[in-house]
């Protein structure tokens, strides 16, 4: 019996143990089997066909919402109100990603510029070339931009879509869909769009992995994108200088050799681009990257031309320029063009005066006047200079004349000229620069800093301003008979 009792005891715990065993199979997956419910690759490491859409979601993109606009909001509910579509875009979505304050918000629309004007009572169509709506908010402005598409499509007209012979888009007013607009655009980490209905970010040309491994990558084919607009070759540079990014290889290759495709640009929007080159707080780093591309020369001729003469410290002069901007605007202090183009072509006028010297007894005055106007005539036909920065760029130019003459109330006339400050940081600049001005900068800076007695004696002895001696004048002489002698 009690065999009996023990077979079955056995055969209860071998049934047990088997069961066990099966259920620890049904719970552990073999590591043959596929892992269909384990969690796919990062969103940053997939790469997709130009065109499909991806979706980031905010848990992986973590923008803060508090960082939107709440105008450029207001737009695009708006905009969804009326039944259209209302993206947030571009530079503004690629800044929030990176942790950076956008400089401002720009919306893409499935409505057409004209559609989209009848629902801001505050909006403005401006543009031909290509065609936006401004919305004004107080001093703020929102951009509104029509999804745009590819020029190809048979129904195009001239008034839509023009090219000319050498590739430029002269007009760009094709509309299309969101995703024929992000492949439109030019590099892939502005071609990102904010949905404010769920919060993600949508992305149609492989921005989002682009902008993780801060690489900078223009959207098809590099060449044929430059030849539409040469802008972008500035462009490149100036986002690799703000961003810290690496031009793609692809996307750097082509520069040099179309360069020069910069002069069929209006002068008047190279003047625009040069200001956020070298005026937005990174300029020493764009230039670096100008130099980089041989886009340098084409924007300042004159001054890249001056940078193989050793006689002068031009390039120092003009990187402790970019540098003062730099330091200056992460100062919050203001800045202006004209001091900027007045360093930037200094040299350039000496090199003119010099010329000029050779074949005119012109005095020197008249003779820098004669060469600024040379000068700027040149650089005009490069990048536009408006009157209201090339007048300053004169006088702080014939400033530079004037500054060496250290007399007293002279001395004190000139610091209350309106261009003395700026004047004065450009001499301080060129002497620091390795110009030999024996002191003068350091003079000028005590002399600000001195009380009016002590100003007194800081004027050297014999450029003390003496009083003048009043011209005598002749005596009234008796007029003397004209009329013939009788004698």
């Amino acid at each position: 019996m009690s065999n009996t009792l023990l077979i079955i005891l056995l055969a209860f715990a071998a049934a047990a143990l088997i069961a066990f065993v099966m259920f620890s199979r049904r719970r552990t997956p073999s590591t043959t089997a596929p892992q269909e419910n384990l969690p796919s690759a990062p969103v940053a490491e997939q790469l997709l066909p130009l065109g499909q859409r991806r979706i980031v979601n905010e848990s992986e993109h973590q923008i803060p919402r508090r960082h939107l606009d709440d105008n450029a909001m207001k737009v695009v509910y708006r905009l969804q109100d009326a039944g259209f579509e209302g993206y947030l875009v571009g530079g503004c979505i690629r800044d929030l990603l990176l942790g950076h304050t956008p400089k401002d918000f720009d919306i893409a629309t499935s409505a057409h510029p004209e559609e989209a004007e009848e629902l801001f009572r505050r909006g403005r169509l401006i543009g031909r070339r290509f065609k936006l709506l401004h919305v004004r908010f107080g001093r703020e402005v929102i951009e509104v931009a029509t999804f745009r598409a590819s020029h190809d499509q048979e129904e195009t007209t001239q008034d839509q879509a023009r090219t000319a012979a050498t590739g430029m888009i002269l007009r760009d007013n094709v509309y299309g869909t969101i995703e024929e607009d992000a492949l439109r655009r030019d590099f892939t980490i502005n071609a990102l769009y904010y949905d404010v209905r769920d919060h993600t970010v949508l992305d149609f040309a492989n921005g989002y992995p682009d902008l993780k491994q801060r690489q900078l990558r223009m959207i098809g084919d590099a060449r044929e994108r430059y030849r539409e607009d040469p802008v972008r070759m500035l462009r490149a540079a100036r986002f690799a200088a703000k961003l810290g990014f690496e031009v793609e290889p692809g996307t750097a290759a082509p520069i040099r050799e179309l360069a020069a495709l910069l002069g069929n640009v209006s002068p008047a929007r190279l003047f625009d681009e040069v200001l956020k080159l070298l005026q937005s707080g990174h300029g020493e780093a764009s230039y670096r990257q100008l130099q980089r591309f041989g886009l340098f020369a084409f924007l300042f001729p004159q001054t890249d031309a001056a940078l193989e003469h050793d006689e002068y410290p031009v390039e120092t002069l003009l990187l402790n320029a970019l540098c003062n901007t730099d330091r200056r605007l992460s100062q919050g202090k203001s800045v202006t063009p004209a001091f900027l183009f007045a360093a930037l072509l200094w040299y350039p006028l000496q090199l003119r005066i010099k010329q000029l010297e050779q074949s005119s007894d012109l005095p020197p005055i008249p003779l820098l006047h004669e060469a600024a106007n040379q000068v700027l005539a040149e650089q005009v036909r490069s990048t536009a200079i408006p009157r209201r920065f090339s007048t300053p760029v004169r006088e702080i130019w014939e400033l530079q004349l004037r500054l060496p003459r250290r007399q007293g109330k002279k001395a004190d006339q000139l610091m209350e000229h309106p261009r003395f400050r700026a004047a004065y940081d450009l001499l301080v600049l060129r002497e620091n620069s390795g110009e030999p001005l024996q002191g003068l900068s350091q003079w000028w800076t005590d002399y600000q800093s001195s009380n009016p007695m002590t100003r007194r004696d800081m004027v050297p002895a014999d450029q003390d301003d003496k009083p003048r001696r009043k011209r005598r004048r002749p005596r009234n002489r008796p007029a003397q008979d004209s009329r013939p002698s009788n004698e």
